[in-house]
């Protein structure tokens, strides 16, 4: 095995599994008991890694600086990795049956954010310089695949691992479709008949957000044991989530506080970028001058007026609010262990009811 990054190194400790909360926590709580159950696990897998690759992940993860000197940064809030400790809970399995479905998952979504933000452009995320910004293209495209495999590898070592890759691999081909589909979005006209719907969009959205997340939680069940039934109804769950995180985003993304995004206001208006919202609009009436205000880039205030005026906010909250209730319409399906439920209803609400 390769030498880890002094950041990875310091996570290596060990680790008391937490036992599941007795009565329901909040969000926060069951996030952070998550990742602490995870976090080993994890950096146990990218100590795999080639020495430069790995400290490019750990990187990734906020565990390191450039260089490898440790770090405080935010590494996320590790909602995925949570949702296959909670998937395996709720089969009624104890959550470190799902670690391993966590680290894949995690590993892959890792992944999919280096290759994003090259593509995206994008020079920061969480604050800080993005892999490719920090490191070089190359690097990034390279510590990508390296995480890609290693997530592959850490599902296929496990009893009914090919199975497991199966599901994680159509998770993968569902978000390349989406990501595909997001960045044509960006060539196509705001008007006319070849303009992105509300529909298209949503279809996007699935497939970039909510396969993961679904993918994350059934990954979970599957490793615990669950009955197809139930694997069948998370991942559903997860998909109707990925939907509405992505729409209550695009509302955060234009009416947002920025002290609490992280975003400036108005950001994705001056990115012009083809959001639910905007998408909303464009189909009314107002929106041949919603269109002309968004192609030139100026008076962002007055597009998100005009928006907000169009029906765009509240048809987007409503549609979030649609999904939200097919997630509990699935979860209502199947018999889930009822700490594990509790918890998981608890982080499914902490992740769409944000503060718009």
């Amino acid at each position: 095995m390769t030498a880890l990054p002094m950041a990875v190194r310091a996570t290596r400790q060990d680790t008391a599994t937490p036992a599941p909360a007795t009565r329901p926590a909040d969000a926060h709580q069951v996030l952070e008991r998550c990742r602490a159950l995870v976090r080993p696990a994890l950096a146990e897998a990218v100590g795999r890694l080639h020495p430069w690759v790995g400290e490019m992940a750990a990187y990734s993860f906020g565990w390191c600086e450039v260089g490898g000197a440790p770090a405080v940064a935010s590494g996320g809030k590790g909602v995925r990795q949570a949702l296959a400790v909670l998937g395996a809970e709720a089969a009624g399995a104890p959550g470190r049956s799902g670690v391993a479905a966590a680290v894949a998952v995690e590993l892959v979504h890792t992944f999919s954010l280096l290759h994003d933000d090259i593509m995206d452009g994008d020079a920061d995320r969480r604050r800080r310089p993005t892999v490719w910004k920090a490191y070089g293209t190359g690097p990034a495209v390279l510590a990508g695949d390296a995480l890609f495999a290693l997530a592959v590898e850490t599902l296929a070592a496990q009893p009914g691992g090919a199975g497991a890759v199966r599901t994680l691999s159509g998770a993968l081909g569902d978000l390349v479709r989406g990501q595909a589909d997001d960045l044509l979005f960006a060539e196509r006209p705001w008007t006319g008949p070849r303009r992105v719907r509300p529909g298209e969009y949503r279809t996007m959205a699935e497939h970039k957000t909510g396969a993961l997340l679904g993918c994350a939680a059934a990954l979970g069940a599957v490793l615990g044991g669950a009955a197809p039934e139930t694997v069948t109804a998370l991942d559903r769950a997860g998909r109707h989530l990925g939907i509405a995180f992505q729409i209550v985003d695009d509302v955060l993304g234009i009416w947002g506080d920025p002290r609490v995004t992280g975003k400036p206001v108005h950001g994705d208006l001056r990115e012009r970028k083809k959001t639910f919202p905007v998408l909303v609009a464009l189909g009314s009436p107002s929106g041949n001058r919603l269109a002309a205000l968004l192609e030139s880039g100026e008076e962002p205030d007055a597009a998100a007026a005009l928006i907000e005026d169009a029906g765009g906010r509240s048809t987007a909250l409503a549609e979030a609010r649609r999904h939200i209730a097919a997630v509990e319409t699935a979860l209502a399906g199947v018999p889930l262990a009822a700490g594990a439920a509790g918890e998981l209803r608890s982080l499914l609400d902490f992740l769409v009811r944000r503060d718009v």
